[in-house]
């Protein structure tokens, strides 16, 4: 970050003048101030003029992303280059959602044919099952498929199949097994029939821990049931590792491939989006991937200062490099993306968790924060408390369809008013006098009215933007899931750190298969911690019990 030191020391004076600022007086002095800060790509706007910033704001930050060469970083990027430099690959999931007849080679190959092809199989696939025609091993169609995977290969394939459950087939149920805790398994199949059950076994390499042995008690299920012959008709690989595959008794017919230049957490859009394919069928899932395509068209093209991903990034870094704001929250008002955070934290938090810069020097400002949210209005009457009364400012992203997929009279309306009124309650807030004017005007007793003010009072001037669409449509489900992309890789690029590696998750598992054999009962390793000897001496005596 040397070369952009002096846009960051402007950037810290202008954060000192900015937190002696309010929105309500931003507001008052601007009429036109939602013209100027809102974004639009089709049906989508993007509101973000209730966040602490000005016109001043926007073009330092947009300085700081010219002087750490967003621009360049995109490209690169896009075009395939190995921007992931701890792992020497490409980070190309753009690619996932590219257009028959784009190029875009990786070590010289134009990749998008092969793209193409797989995308195909797992559209043809999933109508096969759905029509019935792809059958057990007792000819009966299918009627459950269980995805088996863990991390990326699950959080997002399964946010986006709950998100479009108004276009779900009526005879295919689709279940996401990802914990390694065996009740995760156990529940989703209690109930099912191991005749007409489909299992999705998602892991690159067909050696993650967790997911094959949740695949290995699977496996056991249907061959108790059915015969070890019938594996091959009731399993379908979501990998690349053919051996382990066919060892498992998987046909190369029914595996699925795809690239390592495709992270786990970028991974709904190649073959492990085939729960999703198979759930709402293979034109809906198109639609998902050509929606995030026209959020990357537009990431690609459109100027910095209309760029929604770009906007919402460059904004991100402002809240927690220069204002200090420890987390945000996602808060999406539909019951359907109740997991979107969940997937969010991992593209967010794994992504950009990180305190080393691509040049192995230590990160100077503080990079990704805690992210966090579930569905509105349910959340009003959990954790809204804090972000109104608390102590900490967490910005907040608020997500509405104008539009809902049932027609229930007067829900989305109250819906609606209650996402709208949120995002002005936390902007506005209410003074003491205020409070107690309300008070006396209700008839209170005036010595209460005044001593219950205080706690009546909202500070305001907390940070929100308003994310508004049509309705939830796979289309507008792949525009929202890509703008979120775009712009945590604004953030890691503004930051100087690689966002597409995620080398944090593994020392916990490397010290679990060390710890594995202590927990069956062996001794703990003679440089074991007192604490984990400790636990490990009281799991023994519970056990025995």
């Amino acid at each position: 970050m040397t070369n952009s030191q002096a846009i960051w020391r402007d950037l810290q004076r202008h954060g000192a003048e900015m937190t002696e600022r309010s929105l309500a007086e931003l507001f008052s002095e601007d009429p036109n101030r939602f013209e100027i800060f809102s974004l639009r790509l089709d049906d989508l706007l993007v509101d973000v003029s209730k966040n602490l910033l000005t016109t001043d704001t926007m073009l330092l930050l947009r300085g700081l992303a010219e002087r750490t060469d967003l621009v360049g970083r995109r490209e690169a990027m896009l075009s395939g280059e190995k921007v992931n430099t701890s792992e020497q690959r490409a980070a190309l999931h753009t690619a996932l959602r590219a257009t028959a007849g784009t190029v875009i080679k990786v070590d010289g190959r134009d990749v998008v044919p092969e793209i193409h092809a797989v995308l195909e199989r797992v559209r043809d696939f999933a109508e096969a099952v759905r029509s019935g025609t792809e059958t057990g091993k007792t000819g009966e169609p299918f009627r459950d498929v269980v995805h088996i995977g863990i991390g990326g290969s699950v959080l997002g394939p399964a946010m986006i199949t709950q998100a479009l459950a108004p276009y779900h087939h009526d005879r295919v149920r689709v279940h996401f097994v990802s914990n390694v805790d065996g009740a995760d398994l156990h529940d989703t199949l209690k109930g099912l029939e191991p005749a007409r059950t489909l299992f999705l076994i998602a892991s690159k390499t067909f050696t993650t821990q967790e997911t094959m042995l949740n695949a290995a008690s699977a496996r056991r299920w249907i061959a108790e049931a059915l015969g070890d012959g019938a594996v091959g008709k009731h399993f379908v690989a979501l990998s690349t590792n053919l051996a382990k595959v066919q060892a498992f008794g998987i046909p190369e017919t029914r595996t699925f491939g795809f690239w390592d230049w495709v992270g786990g957490r970028y991974s709904p859009w190649s073959a492990i989006g085939l729960p999703i394919a198979l759930a709402v069928g293979g034109e809906r899932f198109t639609e998902l991937l050509a929606g995030a395509h026209a959020m990357d068209r537009h990431f690609e093209t459109t100027p910095l200062e209309r760029n929604i991903p770009v906007t919402l990034g460059l904004i991100g870094v402002w809240y927690r490099s220069i204002l200090g704001y420890g987390s945000s929250a996602i808060i999406p008002y539909d019951q359907r993306l109740n997991r979107l955070t969940a997937h969010l934290q991992q593209v967010d938090m794994e992504s950009n968790g990180k305190s080393t810069r691509l040049d192995g020097g230590e990160v100077d400002v503080a990079t990704a924060g805690v992210l966090w949210g579930e569905a509105g209005t349910n959340v009003q009457h959990s954790f809204f408390q804090l972000l109104h009364q608390g102590t900490a400012v967490v910005p907040v992203d608020f997500l509405v369809a104008a539009r809902a997929h049932e027609d229930l009279p007067g829900h989305h309306d109250l819906l609606l008013a209650n996402c709208l009124a949120q995002s002005r309650a936390l902007m506005l807030g209410r003074s003491e006098e205020e409070a107690e004017r309300l008070m006396l005007a209700d008839g209170m007793d005036p010595g209460q009215a005044k001593a219950l003010a205080p706690h009546r009072a909202f500070p305001g001037n907390r940070p929100s933007t308003t994310i508004l669409y049509q309705r939830l449509t796979p289309y507008m489900l792949g525009m929202l899931i890509a703008m979120y992309e775009h712009k945590v890789f604004v953030q890691g690029a503004i930051w100087g750190i690689n966002s597409f590696d995620q080398w944090g998750v593994e020392l916990g598992k490397e010290l679990a298969n060390q710890l594995l054999p202590a927990v069956l009962g062996g001794a703990p390793d003679a440089d074991a911690d007192g604490s984990t000897r400790g636990l490990l001496d009281a799991l023994a005596r519970l056990r025995a019990r």
